[in-house]
This record gives C-alpha cells, structure tokens and sequence, in this order.
C-alpha cells in the first residue's frame, strides 16, 4: 500500500460510478443477464443444460431443477442407489469429454491415460514449493498452471493432439498439485510440515487426493465414493458460469490453454462463483453459535430473519446457500449431495449439524418471503451442503474451491474443445460510452488547467 495518499483513493467512486439510468436508457444487459434475470442467450453448446424454469408467454415459470451431461440426467450417471458402483468422475469425465458414455474397455483405456499423466515434470515441485507461496491457493493453483507452459516443449501448438493432451494432463495433475500447494501453504504460515506424499498408480482421482492429503494416507472405501459424487457434481455446469464463459472467451481470442485454464481458475475464485461457499460455511458457524437449540425451529427462523434484516451475519441481508441463477425449485447437485451426506452423517456426531442445515434449507424460502417480501422461488444450491461434506471428510476449508476447480477442469475442456471447433470468432460484446451523446470537450494543455 502506498504511504502517500493518492486523490484516486478518495474519489473512486466519483469516477467510475456509470449513472444507472444510462443502463435503462440504452437497454444495457447488466451482467448479461434480461431483466427477469435469466441469461442472456451468447451461444449454443452440445456440451450440458442447465434446466430450473419454463417461459410460458414470455413469463418465467419456474421448475424442478435438472442438469443433463450430453443429454444423460445427473441422477442417471451417479446411480445414487447403486453402491456398486464406487467411482464416476472419470466416466463423467470421459462422457463430457467424448460425448459418449464408455464401454468397460474404452473406460479402463480412459483411466489408463489419466493414471499415467500424474508425474510432474522434474523440478516443477521444487519450483511451486520454493517461490512465494500466496495466502490463496486458488492463486497457487492459477500460477502453478501457467508454469506447466514453461515446461510443455511446444507450448504454442494448437493442434487438436496437443490441446486434448494438455487437458488431460491437468485433469490428471491438478489434484495433485493442489494437495502440494496446500502443504506448501502450511509450512510457509503456519510453520506445518511439509508432507509430499508420492502418488499411487491405480487410484481414482477421489482416492489420489485423500492418500496425498492425510498424513497417514488412510481413507475408508466410503469417503473416497463421497469425494467422487462431489467431483461429479461439480465437473460441469452449462456454459454460462462466469468461469466457464471465461475459458470460452480466452479461448476465443486463440490464447494457449495454459493461460485460458488458469484464468477460468482466477474466475472461480471469485466470492460471487465457486469462493460462495466461504461465505456459506461462516454462515453456518456462526448460526451454530447463536443458536441455542438447533431443533427449534423458531430459533433457526427467528436468526434466519435477523440475517436478511442485515442484523446478523455479514451484515448483507443474504442468506447463503440459498438462491442460485438458473434453479427454482430444486438445485438437483444439493438434492444428490444431500442424500449422500444423510447417509454419511448417519449415526455420527454430525447428524446433529446436517438436521439443522436441513432446518436452514427448509424455513429460508419462508423467511425470505415474510421478512423480505421475496416472491420468486428459492430454493437451496449446491454449496448449502459442500462445505459440510467436505468438513465431514476431514478437508481444510483452504480446498473447499480448489477441489472445485480440480473438478470443473473436464467441463472446462470441453467448452473449450467446442468453441475451438464452432466458436471461430473472438468474444467481443459492446460497451456504449455514456458521454457520446454530450459535447465534445475542448482539450486544454497543461500548463493552463
């Protein structure tokens, strides 16, 4: 921070304030979006759909929630009543990535592939360990990812091989580099040890990182099957998204693929984005604190209507985990995350916690409509529950957004496949410059103002 005080410090808002009836007048589409909220249409994708309302006589209607990858529903692909089946990313992966389901052998050869880009490049640990380490890993992880740039021997081709290789070996690398960011964050603040486990050839992606996480490497079958479901859930999500739209726009402008992943990772982590759940899980504790009783339902509305009056909290009047841009009625990524974390919690000390999340998820859409007069449907989004199945699972709140980011990786490679393939022109909206309708301004030279 500079020591001398700079007149832009005082005058900020002065300066860059747009007068917002300029957005009306011009009929600007604050944020992309219409004014009913829904997104702007900027493309047409193969890739996955968002569904969480109808348009019925030009009114929004809103609707179960349901998110399709390459047309096959979210609760298809995780057979959430099938235990057999122990590990999907790498299936949803492979679907989200080739546009079809694999067979047996399509999907071992899948796996293969992925198992065997794990290794780093020789010194590529040294370097992320050694250099400053920031106090935000989801700044490590962007850094960290341009830096496989130095270490690519033809980082410019845009071949279609090398784009699909380099994707993968992120796919594959990510979760490892960021389990080493987060010890490396460790023992730079808070003088931890500095633990490098070696990675097991064979393991899932979900298995990977809880054996390169916990100091003793042990995971039970069912942790590693919960880390999977929220790695799936999290892979894609329309090409929408801010940090989605952001590889497509990097792309578009014919960029290298290092510079557009580790952008779409700065995206994320974005308070507005992935970094939200932050903002849920301080939510959450700080309403364990005041709560007395967690089973009185009176309680919880009654803290619930303190936050939206902007007496609790953040002071913001939000209530986090709540709400989201496309879905209505449901969230179906927090109804199957639910479901999963029922079954986990089940009979454990965290029961208790998961019931009064549920009393969150359950009396918001009441309070939010008495206290605050809101009249859309809201319902609880997918961060609700992340944060406390992470918690369960015994991961530090540092990687709450990283994992996102490790999961998002095959939904961003896709979109930037498709827009490689069919997107063929640079992303380049309009701005209308509010002062072009005025005079124009008589330039003075500088030793007379």
């Amino acid at each position: 921070m500079m020591n001398n005080k700079f007149e832009l410090y005082d005058q900020f808002a002065q300066i860059y304030t747009v007068d917002p009836s300029m957005f009306e007048k011009f009929d600007v589409k604050r944020g992309l979006r219409n004014a009913d909220g829904t997104g702007v249409l900027a493309g047409v994708t193969n890739i996955s759909n968002v569904h969480g309302y109808l348009i019925s006589d030009d009114v929004k209607v809103p609707d179960e929630g349901s998110l399709l990858y390459r047309g096959y529903d979210i609760y298809d692909l995780l057979n959430v009543d099938d235990p057999s089946r122990r590990f999907n990313y790498e299936e949803i992966a492979y679907l989200l990535l080739l546009g079809h389901l694999p067979n047996q052998a399509a999907l071992e050869r899948f796996i293969e592939v992925i198992d065997d880009e794990r290794d780093l490049p020789d010194g590529f640990t040294q370097s992320i360990n050694m250099l400053d380490v920031p106090p935000d890993l989801m700044n490590l992880l962007a850094r960290a990812t341009l830096l496989l740039y130095s270490y690519d021997l033809n980082p410019e081709d845009r071949s279609i091989e090398h784009e699909v290789h380099t994707a993968l070996s992120i796919i594959s690398r990510l979760p490892r580099i960021m389990v080493l960011a987060y010890y490396a964050k460790i023992a730079r603040f808070e003088r931890g040890s500095m633990i490098m486990h070696p990675f097991i050839p064979g393991e899932s992606t979900a298995e990977t990182i809880l054996s390169m996480l916990r100091p003793d490497r042990h995971y039970e079958p069912e942790e590693a099957r919960m880390l999977d479901i929220m790695l799936c859930l999290q892979a894609e999500h329309g090409g929408g998204n801010n940090s989605t739209f952001t590889t497509r726009v990097l792309t578009s402008a014919d960029t290298d693929p290092y510079a557009t992943y580790s952008s779409a990772i700065g995206s994320l982590k974005g308070l507005r984005h992935g970094g939200a759940n932050h903002q849920v899980r301080a939510m959450q504790a700080e309403a364990k604190q005041v709560i007395e009783n967690w089973e009185d339902d009176d309680q919880v509305f009654d803290y619930l209507s303190r936050v939206v009056k902007k007496e609790a909290f953040d002071k913001s009047g939000l209530i986090y985990g709540m709400g989201h841009a496309v879905y209505t009625k449901s969230d179906p990524r927090a109804v199957i995350c639910k479901q999963f974390a029922e079954k986990m919690a089940a009979g454990t000390e965290f029961e208790r916690e998961l019931n009064l999340l549920k009393s969150i998820e359950r009396l918001a859409p009441t309070v939010l409509r008495e206290v605050k007069g809101t009249t859309k449907e809201v319902c609880a989004n997918v961060d609700m529950y992340t944060g406390f199945v992470y918690t369960m699972l015994g991961i530090p709140e540092d990687l709450f957004t990283p994992l996102f980011a490790c999961a998002r990786m095959a939904g961003w490679a896709a979109h930037r496949f498709e827009e490689i393939e069919s997107g063929k022109r640079i992303i380049r909206p309009a701005y209308k410059a509010s002062f072009t309708s005025l005079k124009r301004l008589e330039y003075t030279p500088i030793e007379e103002r």
